[in-house]
Formats: C-alpha cells, sequence, structure tokens
C-alpha cells in the first residue's frame, strides 16, 4: 500500500497496492484522496505531500492492526481488579477533534503566557466542555466523570475554580478568536445576525451581583442570570453576554453588537430579533450604516389605525401576482392553506439623535394554516380553561399565554351584590379578541428586499431557539450553582463553546441527526478496556456511528483497539 501522485501542478492523490491476476502483479487504486489544493482545504493542512505521507502510513497501521486476532483469556474464579475503571467513553473523541481544529489549545497556551498560573488551563478547558455536552452536571460532578474519558484528567478541583476565573477574564478574546477560527472549519454567514435573550435560574434563593430576582421566563421562584446570544445565518453561535436578572433584555443588545463589530470586525449585517427586543432605540441602532433589522412586530400593540389596516381583509398579494385579494372570501381549500399572502405599508419616521429620516416597512402575512394552528392551540387552552373553573383556587394566577387568561372572575352574591365569593367563568370576550388576530403574522424592518425573503430570514429565527433549547436541556446549564460572578461567566462560556462545537459537529453530519441522536449516541460509546491488549467498543454500531467515523477520518469500531492504535486515533484527534 502506498501513495500515487499525479504529475500536474495540482497534483492528484491515490492509494494504491499491488494486486496479483491470472499469475500477474499490476497495480490497483483503492482510494482517491483528491487534488492537493482539496486536501489541504478539507483537511485544514499547508503540506498536502506531508499529509499524504502521514495518511498511508497511519494505514498501513490501521491494516496492521486490524488483521491482527488476539486471544483474550477469562478466569470465572477470578475477580476483577478493586477501584479500576474498566468502562471509558470514545465519543469525545469527535468533540476533541473539533477542540483541536478550533485552536482551543493554542488559545490556552496564548492565555498562560500573559498570565502566571500552574494548572494546565487546556486540559480543564476541554474537559469542562465534553463534560458538559456528554455528562452535565456540576463542576464536581464533571472532574469525577472526567475520569471516564480514555485519556485521564491532569487537574485537581480546586485548579478548575481557579480557571474559571482565568477564563472569565478571556471570555471576549476567546470568543473573537473562535469566530476567527471558525471560519476554516464551516461557512459562516454573517450577512443576518440572530438575537435573543433568555434566563437561568440559580440553585438558591439570595441575590448578590449578577443573581438577581427578575421575570423567570419558566416562571421560577429564584433568582436569574441572563444571557444574550448572537447567531449567524448558518446556525452557529457568534458571541454571547451575561446581565444580572433584573436588566431589561433590550438594553443588552447594543454592547455585544458593538462588542461583535470591534473584535469580529464586522459592519455589514441584518440583526433579526423578535418583538420583545425590539425596541425603537435598537431599531435605530441597526438603521445606521451598512447594519439593518428584521424585527416581529405584536400587531396587537400596533396604533389604532395600523391595527385596522393590518387586520383589513382586502388589499391582499401574493408572490409572483399583482392582484389583490380579499381574504375573507377566501375558501378553506388545501390549495389557499399553502398560500402566504401578504401586505407592506412605510412607516415614516424621525431620528432626533441623528437628525435623519427613520423609515420602516411593516409587512404583514395571512395564512389560512397559520389561522387553523392558532385555533387548534387556543381551542386546547379553552379545554384547559374549564377545568380550571371547577377548581377556583387555581384559576386566579395567571400569565400571558397560559389558559387561565381565558377566565373571568366576577364577585358576587345570591341577591347580585359585590361580595367575598366569586364566580368564574369563560371570558367569551377575551376570546373572541384574541380570535381577531388568527392567521395573522408581521415583522418591521428597514430593508426594500422582497418581503418574501425577508419573511424567510425571520422565519429561520427558531434556530436560536432551539440552541437555547439545547443549553438548558441537553447541556442542562441550569440551574446554576456558582455563586461568584467571574465563575458565573465562565459557566456560560464553557456552555457557549460546547455549542459551538456541537453545532460545528452537526454541520459535519450534513444536518442529518437530530441533537437528540448525536448526543445520545455520543454519550453511549463506551469501550470496555481488556488488560494490555486494548479496548473492545460495548455499543452499538449505526448509521450514526458510521457518520461519525467518516467524516471524522477514525474508526473505534473494530472488534479490538490496540493500545498503540488508540494512541494513534488520540494524536489524530489532536492534528498530530
Amino acid at each position: 500500500m502506498r501513495i500515487m501522485k499525479g504529475k500536474s501542478s495540482n497534483p492528484t492523490y491515490h492509494v494504491i497496492q499491488d494486486v496479483r491476476r491470472n499469475g500477474k502483479r499490476s497495480t490497483e487504486i483503492i482510494e482517491n484522496l483528491g487534488s492537493a489544493s482539496e486536501i489541504c482545504e478539507k483537511y485544514h493542512v499547508s503540506d498536502a505531500d506531508a499529509w499524504a505521507a502521514d495518511y498511508i502510513k497511519r494505514k498501513r497501521e490501521e491494516a496492521a492492526s486490524k488483521d491482527h486476532k488476539v486471544l483474550v483469556s477469562y478466569n470465572t474464579s477470578a475477580v476483577i481488579d478493586k477501584d479500576k475503571r474498566l468502562s471509558f467513553n470514545a465519543g469525545y473523541l469527535f468533540l476533541q477533534q473539533i477542540y483541536y481544529q478550533l485552536g482551543l489549545p493554542s488559545i490556552c497556551r496564548k492565555i498562560k503566557k500573559e498570565n502566571s498560573f500552574e494548572y494546565d488551563l487546556d486540559n480543564i478547558l476541554s474537559r469542562l466542555i465534553y463534560g458538559r455536552i456528554l455528562f452535565p452536571s456540576s463542576k464536581l460532578s464533571c472532574f469525577e466523570q472526567s475520569e471516564k474519558l480514555i485519556e485521564e484528567p491532569q487537574f485537581d478541583l480546586h485548579q478548575i475554580y481557579r480557571a474559571l476565573t482565568t477564563l472569565s477574564k478571556n471570555a471576549d478574546m476567546i470568543q473573537a478568536e473562535l469566530y476567527k477560527r471558525s471560519k476554516k472549519l464551516v461557512k459562516r454567514n454573517t450577512g443576518v445576525l440572530f438575537y435573543d435573550c433568555t434566563n437561568y435560574f440559580f440553585e438558591m434563593e439570595h441575590e448578590g451581583g449578577l443573581k438577581q430576582y427578575g421575570p423567570s421566563k419558566e416562571h421560577r421562584p429564584n433568582p436569574i442570570v441572563q444571557m444574550g446570544l448572537f447567531m449567524d445565518k448558518s446556525g452557529i453561535p457568534l458571541a454571547f453576554c451575561i446581565n444580572s436578572g433584573n436588566q431589561n433584555e433590550q438594553l443588552s443588545l447594543k454592547p455585544l453588537e458593538q462588542q461583535i463589530m470591534r473584535d469580529f470586525e464586522l459592519s455589514r449585517f441584518i440583526v433579526c430579533t423578535d418583538a420583545g427586543l425590539s425596541s425603537d432605540a435598537n431599531r435605530k441602532f441597526n438603521n445606521y450604516g451598512e447594519r439593518s433589522f428584521i424585527t416581529t412586530q405584536s400587531i396587537k400593540k400596533l396604533k389604532a389605525d395600523l391595527k385596522d389596516w393590518c387586520l383589513d381583509p382586502k388589499g391582499w398579494e401574493l408572490e409572483g401576482n399583482k392582484k389583490k385579494y380579499d381574504i375573507s372570501e377566501l375558501d378553506n381549500t388545501p390549495e389557499n392553506r399553502k398560500k402566504i399572502f401578504y401586505k407592506q405599508k412605510l412607516i415614516e419616521g424621525y431620528d432626533e439623535e441623528r437628525d435623519i429620516t427613520f423609515d420602516q416597512t411593516i409587512i404583514v402575512t395571512y395564512s389560512l394554516k397559520y389561522k387553523e394552528y392558532q385555533q387548534t392551540v387556543r381551542n386546547r387552552q379553552i379545554e384547559r380553561a374549564k377545568k380550571l373553573i371547577e377548581k377556583p383556587s387555581s384559576a386566579d394566577k395567571r400569565s400571558q399565554n397560559d389558559a387561565k387568561r381565558f377566565i373571568k372572575k366576577t364577585p358576587f352574591t345570591n341577591d347580585g351584590e359585590i361580595a367575598n365569593r366569586a364566580m368564574y367563568e369563560l371570558d367569551e370576550a377575551a376570546i373572541a379578541d384574541e380570535a381577531r388576530y388568527d392567521g395573522f403574522y408581521a415583522v418591521c424592518t428597514n430593508l426594500d428586499d422582497d418581503p418574501a425573503d425577508i419573511a424567510k430570514i425571520n422565519h429561520d429565527r427558531w434556530e436560536i431557539e432551539e440552541s437555547f433549547r439545547i443549553m438548558k436541556s441537553e447541556f442542562e446549564a441550569r440551574p446554576v450553582y456558582l455563586q461568584r460572578d467571574d465563575r458565573i461567566e465562565a459557566h456560560f462560556l464553557t456552555c457557549f463553546i460546547a455549542l459551538m462545537i456541537f453545532r460545528i459537529l452537526e454541520k459535519k453530519l450534513g444536518d442529518k441527526y437530530t441533537c437528540e441522536e448525536i448526543i445520545k449516541t455520543l454519550r453511549e460509546m463506551d469501550m470496555r478496556k481488556v488488560g494490555k491488549q486494548g479496548y473492545i467498543p460495548s455499543y452499538t454500531r449505526t448509521q450514526l456511528t458510521d457518520s461519525l467515523h467518516e467524516n471524522a477520518g477514525f474508526r473505534t469500531d473494530y472488534e479490538l483497539i490496540t493500545p498503540k492504535s488508540m494512541a494513534g486515533i488520540i494524536r489524530r484527534t489532536k492534528g498530530l
């Protein structure tokens, strides 16, 4: 087995081997490696010859290891060694490969040069990230769980907390470096930036520093901290910020956006947000230079004349059609349910601070399918409201989107006078008022683009909501157990990096698998160590594990992996 190289200026590389057919010796190509430029781009190297030489060396080692049969003997009367771990997780190796491709070890070395500490920052950071994805829990548990990895941790528990302080001090630099290095791994589409905020609760009741009582999105009676997150159109995290739990989330956008423009050298982009972040100040901020905005708009909160225009059934259009439609005359046919009607209106304004005009376009869409969906959701909530009426003690507490908003409370006596007793019934007026908005959806923008294109950009905002869901559910980023502000910030930095690595892995797998499928598979990719012979996979081989191996360029699913072969796999994940 050897390399055959073409003679052009951009030569093609092949793996060939000698064969004998009909008593004659010849060669055959067993693998096409691509051209020199393709190899350099795909594997992020500058020397295709050196890469090819290393590749064929590894192929020979693998071939020798695969063909080697090992006899392992067991004793039915011998007990296993006490306190000796026999099972190890290999799923982290696929995360480790991306960790190294992002250059995080060199970032850690850069930080160490500028600071004085003895612990291995790289080893700690990598374990915090792998642990957040594979076995999320407290920092103590993460330290303990790190022993499950094939490579043992090279640090003590107390060093984790020291490292968190260091990571917090360098959080902005780390984010900027990750963006620059990630562009070599995956395509970053920064033409559109999605921004959203959420909050995370603490496993404690007292306030202090970043931990403050505020409006919890999970309706928990605990102090919270606020996280703002920018994500690019490719679905990969760009930058984040942490603010106190009692801060107005609208105020978080501008400082983080300024940080991106300064540290990431980005100036031309569209900021897409939901209605909760679309303050007038934020819109005017992104009406400057080469920046633009698209934000959802609550029709209910518009001035009466604009609200009436939005809900007017006449004057609607379809993309590519100049005809005007009356949506009140639409039949609920399968064909019409697929259509999205729209209309737009220019809202003239003025930016007093800059003394310039500030014009926005409101784009309203109407869909019979969306109307049906909203009706279905509300009907379910009405049924829940009916059940709550039967239990008056639980009918008073309500939030914006729960069923209790459809319950009307009326104090009464037997004579019809006001008293301490109360009657609960469905609020038919509230139900009817909400039904007026069924099927309608609005956005505001300062762009002159086609309404269909603007609507599509806004639709992609679901990916940033999915990122928060992953951090909260799969990564278990809350509850937060830390108390010091610097360690809290570092905690979310590790969550941010874990999310970036995971999203890149998703892209490398072609977005063919769900988040739950990938994480479950990585967590279950255990290897059993068999004495000095090596490692035996104890997980189920699937199409997903095959995809992971094909993408990574190594395999952990041989019947037996010798210690030498495993060492080679580990080196490969580190680009060595």
